[in-house]
């Protein structure tokens, strides 16, 4: 796999329902040029009987050019 020409950057993906859904949500924020990702961090919140889920996703994205 060749990584020539990427633009590495964070995004913050974020889920009421799972971890794999906030994974998901960074993925679809990084949007069609997604070469990679690397979760670098796991977060939840707790209000009572509802969770809030965050990822922060380490990204590579292919050069448009």
């Amino acid at each position: 796999m060749e990584h020539a020409g990427c633009v590495v950057t964070e995004v913050v993906g974020a889920s009421d329902e799972s971890v794999e859904e906030a994974i998901r949500d960074g993925m679809d924020r990084a949007g069609r040029c997604l070469e990679w990702f690397e979760v670098t961090g796991v977060r939840s919140t707790v209000l009572g009987s509802a969770e809030r889920f965050q990822v922060d996703l380490r990204v590579g994205l292919r050069n448009a050019a």
